[in-house]
C-alpha cells in the first residue's frame, strides 16, 4: 500500500514504492512549482541511492535545475532549500519505518514541510498524472551544492551559549543507528566542547536496533551510556528529525520528554505561544503554562504545526515524538537543536537529566495500534464520545477524549493501514483502565472485513501483525 500523506509519500521499496512512481511523485512536485531548482537529499538506507536516480529523472524532464545534496538530515535539507533560495525540497526518507520503507517527504520554497494545501495538488498531479515535460532542449540540470552542514551547525550553535556549555567537559553518547545524522550530531557535540562516544555512525543504512528510537528499542542501547561513563545519551533516527534521550543511569525516557525539555529552555528566554499535536503529552503544556504562556494543539503532523506556528508566531514546538522546531534555526523537526538545548538547560541549573526529570509532575502514556479500517471509525468514534460523556470532544483529528485527570487521542495512521490509540493520566493504573476500556468497546470493530480488506491483506496476517506489535511493542511510559 502507498501512503501519501499531507507532504509526502511513502511505501515499500519493490512494492507500493518503485521508482516509477517515484519519478512521477517527482515530476508532479515539480509542475506545482514556481521556481525552477530543487534540493534533492536522502537518508542512509541502501534504497535511497536507487530512489535519487528517479526522482532526479522525473524532475528533469519537468525541466527544472536539481542541486544533488547527497545523504543529509532532514532538517538540514530544508535549510539547504532556505540557503541556496530553491523553489522546494525532496528528502528520500521513510523516517521512522522499517528498513524496506522509504519516500519522499517534500518541502516548500521557505524550507518547511509542504502545507496541506500545496499538498494536496502534487496529489491531484500525481493521481491524473498531469505533469509538466518540458521539450528535449529545456531539460533540467544536475548539479552539486556546497556542503550544507556548517552552516546548519553554526544556525544551531548561535542559539546556545557554547562556552557555558564547554565549560563543563561533558562526555556525551550519541547513537546515530547508521542513519543521516551521525555527522552533524558529533559535530554539533565537539563544538560545544563534549567528548563523543558515537554508535552506528557510519551513514550506511545498517540499523543496529529498529530505526524508531523508542524506549523499547533502545534498551541494548542504554546501558553503553552508563558503560562509557557519559552524562547523557542522544538516539536519532535514520533522517534524523527525531530525538530520544537516555540519562545517566542508563535508563530509556519517553521520547516526550525531548520537547518539553526543548521548550523548558527556550520559554526561559523568550516568552510567547507554543504549538504541540493533539498527542503530545500534557508534559509541555504544563511548562508552558508556569511560564504564563499559551500553548496550542494542533492535529498530528509536521506541517500542522508548522501552520499554527505561523499564525500565533510561536517561539517553539513541535511533536511528542522527539521533534522539535525552533523557527529561528528551521521549520523542520530539528534534534540538533533538541541536544544543544538540553545540555544547555542542564549546563545552566548544573543537575542531572535524571534530577531533571524527576522535579517535573508525573505522567504515564500508553500508545498502542489496533486493526481497525478506517471506514469503521466513524462507527467507533461516537461509541467512546457516549461511554465517557463528561469529557471534552474535539473531532478535528479522529477523536480526542479530555478529563482532568487524562485524555485520550484515536486516529488513523498516516503510514499503516491500522489505527492508533494513545492515552495519557498521571497514574499507570488509569492509563491501562482507559486503554482497556476502549479496546472492550471497539473489539468487535477489530474483526471487522472492512480492516482486511481495506489493509490488502489476509485475516489472520493483520491480525497477527497487531497482536505481535500489541506483545512485542511499548510499554507504557512515564514521563519522568
Amino acid at each position: 500500500m502507498l501512503f501519501i500523506s499531507v507532504s509526502g509519500v511513502r511505501g515499500i521499496v519493490g512494492e507500493s514504492l518503485t521508482a516509477e512512481v517515484a519519478a512521477r511523485y517527482a515530476g508532479a512536485f515539480a509542475s506545482t512549482l514556481r521556481a525552477g531548482t530543487v534540493i534533492v537529499s536522502r537518508d542512509s538506507r541502501p534504497s535511497g541511492e536507487m530512489l535519487r536516480h528517479a526522482v532526479i529523472a522525473g524532475l528533469m524532464e519537468s525541466g527544472v535545475t536539481v542541486l544533488d545534496a547527497g545523504i543529509l538530515p532532514t532538517p538540514s535539507c530544508g535549510i539547504a532549500v532556505r540557503h541556496h533560495r530553491a523553489g522546494g525540497g525532496i528528502q528520500i526518507t521513510a523516517s521512522h519505518n522499517p528498513a524496506p520503507w522509504n519516500g519522499l517527504k517534500l518541502f516548500n520554497a521557505d524550507g518547511a514541510v509542504l502545507p496541506s494545501e500545496s499538498g494536496a495538488a502534487v496529489r491531484e498531479c500525481f493521481h491524473r498524472n498531469m505533469l509538466r515535460r518540458a521539450p528535449w532542449n529545456q531539460m533540467g540540470q544536475v548539479q552539486v551544492p556546497p556542503d550544507i552542514t556548517p552552516v546548519h551547525l553554526e544556525c544551531v550553535l548561535d542559539r546556545v551559549s557554547v562556552a557555558a556549555i564547554a565549560s563543563r567537559r561533558w562526555r556525551v553518547f550519541l547513537d546515530a543507528n547508521g542513519g543521516a545524522g551521525g555527522n552533524l550530531g558529533r559535530q554539533l557535540l565537539e563544538e560545544l566542547g563534549c567528548e563523543v562516544v558515537l554508535h552506528g555512525g557510519e551513514a550506511d543504512g545498517q540499523f543496529l536496533h529498529p530505526p524508531e528510537p523508542t524506549p523499547e528499542h533502545l534498551a541494548d542501547v542504554a546501558p553503553w551510556v552508563v558503560h562509557n561513563a557519559a552524562m547523557i545519551g542522544f538516539a536519532l533516527d535514520p533522517d534524523a528529525d527525531r530525538l530520544a534521550l537516555i540519562d545517566e543511569q542508563g535508563r530509556c525516557l519517553s521520547e516526550e520528554l525531548t520537547l518539553a525539555l526543548a521548550v523548558e529552555y527556550r520559554l526561559r528566554r523568550d516568552k510567547g505561544p507554543v504549538v504541540i499535536n493533539m498527542s503530545t503529552s500534557r508534559l509541555t503544556e504544563d511548562i508552558a503554562r508556569r511560564h504564563h504562556c499559551p500553548c496550542y494543539r494542533v492535529p498530528v503532523g509536521e506541517a500542522h504545526v508548522v501552520a499554527r506556528m505561523r499564525e500565533v508566531e510561536a517561539v517553539i514546538g513541535g511533536e511528542g515524538n522527539g521533534g522539535v522546531i525552533d523557527p529561528q534555526v528551521g521549520w523542520v523537526r530539528d534534534p540538533f537543536v533538541g541536544m544543544a538545548y538540553i545540555l544547555a538547560l542542564l549546563a545552566a541549573e548544573k543537575k542531572t537529566l535524571s534530577e531533571w526529570v524527576t522535579q517535573w509532575p508525573q505522567y504515564v502514556m500508553h500508545k498502542t495500534r489496533l486493526p481497525i479500517a478506517r471506514s469503521c471509525l466513524e462507527e467507533a468514534y461516537p461509541l467512546l464520545t457516549r461511554h465517557f460523556p463528561d469529557a471534552h470532544v474535539d473531532r478535528e483529528d479522529g477523536l480526542r477524549l479530555e478529563t482532568e485527570e487524562w485524555w485520550l487521542h484515536l486516529r488513523p495512521s498516516n503510514t499503516e493501514p491500522l489505527v492508533r490509540l494513545i492515552v495519557e493520566s498521571s497514574s499507570e493504573t488509569q492509563t491501562q483502565q482507559v486503554c482497556q476500556q476502549v479496546k472492550e468497546l471497539l473489539a468487535p470493530l477489530m474483526h471487522h472485513p472492512a480492516a482486511f480488506q481495506e489493509a490488502g491483506l489476509q485475516d489472520h496476517t493483520l491480525l497477527s501483525r497487531a497482536q505481535d506489535r500489541e506483545k512485542n511493542g511499548r510499554e507504557s511510559e512515564h514521563t519522568r
